[in-house]
């Protein structure tokens, strides 16, 4: 999985607004700043944000974004969605209804199981778990693995 600026941004913007739900309303500049995120992007993911539940904003003096949903209630699987569609799309097809023959025949089986694990961190990890510092079991467990902070190289290099 590519975790675009995009959605990296949103999470990050959407993980401010929980860290400062009980401050009331942020201005797009204050959660930009906070989060050192370009503020015309800031601005531009709110809105989609705002477009998809997540966020809600207010005009004026006073006005500013803060979450619609509380912090317990809005998966980072959710967020992803908002942003960028599917946790996972083959070309833009879901990774059930590919259809591959010959030696790429299971390969359906293999994106089928990658977004279910996916999945298993995304949708069980909220806004709430991350500011606190208190992950699920499942995503402790997979950083529990020596190699979980390993980048591996390519075969041969």
């Amino acid at each position: 999985m590519r975790v675009t600026a995009k959605i990296d941004y949103a999470v990050r913007g959407c993980l401010e607004l929980a860290a400062h739900r009980a401050d009331g309303l942020l201005k797009a500049d204050q959660i930009a700043a906070a989060q050192q995120i370009p503020g015309a992007f800031m601005l531009s993911i709110l809105g989609d944000l705002r477009a998809a539940g997540i966020v809600e904003s207010r005009r004026g003096a006073d006005g500013g974004y803060r979450l619609a949903l509380d912090p317990a209630d809005v998966a980072i699987a959710d967020v992803i969605r908002a942003i960028d569609g599917p946790l996972a799309s083959i070309a833009g097809v879901q990774p059930e209804d590919v259809d591959y023959r010959g030696a790429s025949e299971h390969l359906r089986d293999a994106w089928v199981a990658l977004r279910v694990a996916m999945r298993s961190v995304l949708e069980a990890t909220t806004l709430a778990d991350v500011v606190a510092g208190n992950l699920p079991e499942v995503a402790r467990e997979l950083l529990s693995h020596d190699d979980a902070y390993v980048t591996r190289p390519l075969p041969g290099a």
